[in-house]
């Protein structure tokens, strides 16, 4: 399984919430870094199914890469 790494504009727990709410859909396992504005996904699923589902929340995101 990789993980891949998000840039996600997050700026308080409401908007790690959004995140938390959109990812807990996929049944992905996930980390939020808040602080950093990072969001770490372990998945099997493609980076671009993941950045569409992160897309969702209405914040700005960006695919750093895998981990």
């Amino acid at each position: 399984m990789k993980t891949h790494e998000f840039y996600v504009d997050m700026t308080c727990e409401g908007c790690s919430g959004a995140v938390t709410r959109v990812l807990n859909k996929l049944d992905v396992k996930f980390d939020i870094d808040l602080p950093n504005k990072k969001v770490f996904i372990e998945s099997d699923k493609d980076a671009d199914e993941l950045l569409e589902t992160l897309k969702k929340t209405g914040k700005t995101v960006n695919y750093i890469g895998p981990k």
